[in-house]
This record gives C-alpha cells, structure tokens and sequence, in this order.
C-alpha cells in the first residue's frame, strides 16, 4: 500500500500528515525512542477508514535527537497544545493515537478536548506509580533523591527531582474521552493492576494480549495491535461510544 505523505513543520516540531485530504485526524503521539515516522503502521490501516494521521517529532527523538534537557512535561505539554491548535485549524473530528509515555503527556494536555476517541498501547497512566518502582528497583528512596536532584536507575534512566515535582503537582483526575487500551500480559513496565484500575475508573475499554509486550514489534504482536485498530477504529463503534459518554 503506497501511503500519501507530506513533511512540514509546525512551529518548528517536525511533522508527517499521512493520507489523502480528509475531514477526519487520527493525532499519532509516539514514546520514548519512537518518531513520527513509525505512524505508518497505523496509517496503513486508519486511512482506509477515510482519515488522516498527523504524527511529530517529541524533543530528543526523530529529527530533534540533537536536542538535550527537553523530554519532560514543561517542555512537551506546551509543544502538544500548539499541535492540537493546528489540529482543531485544520480537520473537524479529531481522535488520538497514544504510545507508552505518548499517553501521559497527552493526558497532561488534552482531558479538557473533545475527541471522537482516544486509542492508548501500553500506556503510562501513572507517572508517580512508575517513578516509585523505578526508584525502588534502584534502592533510592525519595529523600535520596531530593538531595542529589538527579538518580541514575538500574536501567540507565535518568529520574530528577524537578521531574518529581512536577509529576506530584499535576494528577491526572479526569479522563471523559472514549478510550480503548491495548495492554500486552507481560509487559514488565507498566503494572496490569494500574491499567485496570484505570480503565474501571474512567469507563475504558481494556483488551489485553496473551503474551504481548510493552514494545508491540514482533510479526505476532502487530497483527494482533492492527487487528484491535481495525476493530476500534470503525465509524459506527466510536459513535456508539460518543453517545453513550455523552
């Protein structure tokens, strides 16, 4: 399948819009290590549905990799309402493709939207959750942490006190989109207890798959996510779920 693309900037984030000229936007928001490129698998099956897909470039990633100190909420959160500005400017139903810690800081900025519905794959839901274990995996306490400013976990992830700070002041306390979550069973980051507890709590469908991964990339593993797309991603289920929210 030959996927109409288009390369721009808006502002001076790098973006890709994927498709032929549509009223309707699937907004691709990757995770750590991702790119705007890697939203062609989802373009491959969204477009045949009549949307577009709009992906970019977080701080660090992509084009931006020369960037440094810029991978945290201050700086993202700023950057992703100027994108939704531009995408509210452009199409009339806007939906949200989220990735990993994509989801987080697409929680963080866009709960007061409108969206047709949100999709989620592996989602950071609980960023304070995650801080704790990867502190307690290092044996770091939090007061350790407060007086180095910054720890270098086990895993080679660089956690800050700034970064805590900020994730201490903003909870996520509302979620009112239509939201489908994919989780895989043996995802070793997020906790399957925090994904449920999230999606009873915000009325979120959850389907989770038999031995999947944080990071969806084998043949069997990305079958099965396009599959889910396919399903979620028809007219008549999001309406249906428009109109049971609302």
């Amino acid at each position: 399948m030959i996927i109409l693309k288009k390369e721009f900037n808006i502002n001076t984030i790098p973006a890709i819009v994927w498709g032929n000229t549509s009223k309707k936007l699937y907004l691709y928001i990757h995770g750590k290590d991702g790119n705007k490129e890697e939203a062609n698998y989802i373009s491959e099956v969204v477009l045949k549905y009549n949307y577009q897909v709009l992906s970019i470039d977080l701080p660090e990633h992509g084009d931006r990799k020369g960037e440094t100190n810029s991978f945290n909420p201050w700086h993202i959160v700023p950057e992703l309402t100027s994108v939704m500005l531009f995408a509210k400017n452009h199409w009339e139903n806007i939906s949200l493709f989220a990735n990993s810690i994509g989801v987080w800081f697409s929680m963080l900025c866009f709960s007061n939207e409108r969206l047709n519905q949100c999709l989620f794959v592996s989602p950071v839901l609980d960023m304070k959750q995650l801080m704790l274990k990867m502190l307690n995996l290092t044996h770091v306490s939090e007061m350790q942490l407060k007086q180095e400013r910054f720890i270098k976990t086990s895993s080679g992830q660089i956690l800050s006190w700034d970064y805590w700070e900020y994730v201490q002041k903003h909870p996520i306390e509302s979620w009112n989109i239509p939201t489908k979550i994919l989780y895989g069973e043996k995802d070793v980051l997020i906790n399957y207890n925090t994904v449920k507890q999230f999606a009873d709590k915000f009325n979120c469908n959850l389907t989770v798959m038999a031995n999947g991964e944080h990071w969806f990339h084998t043949d069997e593993q990305l079958t099965f996510m396009s599959n889910w797309l396919k399903l979620n991603v028809n007219k008549k289920n999001y309406i249906r779920e428009i109109n049971r929210m609302f």
